[in-house]
């Protein structure tokens, strides 16, 4: 089913095109919070930057994700798009977005296999540029699709796990083109990380579990910004806030905001509700699920399900009851303790909620938009590798944010100017 008037665009693998209209009414919600995106859009439009270009899109297919793709589109774009995690897929949205002449593999509860195989049918586009959310397009592009890397420009990658993965990959040879460290620039990492996934995170772990946090012992495992927002959303609620951190200057900073910090080994006998936000893996494992008091709640933030060993847990078990509450297993012990894991394990702010408000992932894509645009002019000519955000993109993307919030800031007067430039001037 196609929109009137839409490029019906190469085909699609989702789960019902009858979902079109009601995924059409999702994304208008989410667009009347995203005026920065709908900006670029409308110049996007009208210079058409992206003609002639294909791009290839590994995220969370999700409302306000539709803001991006729509965003490319109205640039010119040939866009392809997988989903990140077939957990957080909105069908009704990837519905609307291929009746609108995208091509969308994504439908939410498939296997691994079919993940796998929808990324394939996305660089079966022959992407010029492309968008990743955790690395695994880049990943299967560098190590199993060789033969395409030489038409493709560039792209981004929006998660600090998948920029971790880039890095590796740049350091062992494995990345053959130029990609753009998207979630390293100030103002996504206050929007995104900080404000939006410690509402959503919060917002994902009440929805399952409806428990009062205020007077409860929540661990919070990574002090990063995620972590750090997370933790101050938690506090804001009432909840007594404990951190676990590999890093000393998180460590520090997360005792500066008034946080006991200790290891996991310590904290898991003392918390009550345990969020893991480190990029890392079993960073809950078999001898902290020892140690976990009855009505344990597990829930993860990360990007992949390796945060908590799920499989030691169901190997510990006696009994799971699957969904004692949406998005809720409970796991009972050996002893009777009883442990409730949200989310399978899986990122619990798109799978138990709705993800990062359209505020938030505003600032997010307008910042990729702008990145996308960059690599396609060709002007950068960067190498392969990972590469910081230009500032001047990051500038863009504030100024702008502020100009949509109706706030204004100071300008320089031309004595502060020179002041502030040359090591001569005086008071």
């Amino acid at each position: 089913m196609t929109a009137a008037g839409a490029d019906p665009g190469p085909p699609s693998d989702i789960a019902d095109e009858g979902l079109a209209e009601a995924g059409r009414a999702r994304i208008d919600w989410a667009r009347r919070g995203m005026p920065v995106l709908r900006l670029i859009t409308e110049r996007y439009e009208a210079e058409r930057p992206f003609a002639g270009l294909t791009v290839a899109a590994c995220l969370h297919v999700t409302a306000e994700t539709a803001g991006l793709v729509g965003a490319l589109r109205a640039g010119g774009a040939r866009v392809f798009l997988a989903a990140s995690n077939p957990l957080s897929t909105q069908d009704d949205v990837a519905a609307a977005l291929a009746a609108a002449g995208t091509a969308v593999y994504a439908r939410a509860g498939v296997d691994h296999l079919t993940y796998d195989e929808h990324i394939h049918r996305v660089l079966d586009g022959r992407p010029d540029l492309v968008i990743d959310d955790g690395g695994d397009l880049v990943n299967t592009l560098c190590g199993q699709r060789p033969e395409l890397v030489s038409v493709v420009r560039g792209g981004c990658e929006s998660t600090a796990t998948g920029v971790l993965r880039l890095r590796w990959m740049a350091a062992e040879g494995a990345l053959a083109f130029p990609m753009v460290a998207a979630d390293t620039t100030a103002t996504k990492r206050m929007f995104d990380n900080t404000c939006g996934t410690g509402q959503s995170v919060l917002d994902g772990l009440l929805r399952a579990t409806n428990v009062l946090l205020a007077g409860r012992v929540v661990v919070v495992a990574g002090f990063g910004p995620c972590g750090r927002g997370i933790a101050e959303r938690a506090q804001g609620l009432g909840a007594q806030v404990m951190v676990t951190e590999v890093d000393p200057v998180r460590a520090l900073e997360a005792v500066l905001h008034g946080y006991r910090v200790l290891p996991m080994s310590e904290a898991a006998a003392l918390g009550e509700v345990f969020i893991t936000a480190t990029g890392s893996r079993d960073v809950i494992g078999p001898a902290h699920l020892a140690a976990l008091r009855d009505g344990a709640i597990l829930a993860n933030a990360g990007h992949f399900d390796a945060e908590i060993d799920v499989a030691a847990l169901a190997q510990a078990a006696v009994k799971v009851t699957r969904d004692v509450r949406p998005h809720a297993d409970e796991y009972t012990l050996p002893d009777g303790r009883r442990v409730v894991l949200l989310a399978e394990g899986r990122v619990v702010n798109l799978v138990a909620a709705e993800g990062n408000p359209p505020q938030v992932m505003d600032v997010a894509f307008a910042i990729q938009a702008l990145v996308l645009r960059w690599l396609a002019d060709g002007e950068a000519a960067l190498p392969a590798g990972v590469h910081g955000v230009p500032p001047d993109i990051d500038a863009e993307v504030a100024r702008l944010t502020l100009e949509a919030s109706g706030a204004q800031i100071d300008s320089l007067t031309e004595a502060q100017r020179e002041y502030l430039n040359s090591w001569r001037a005086s008071p």
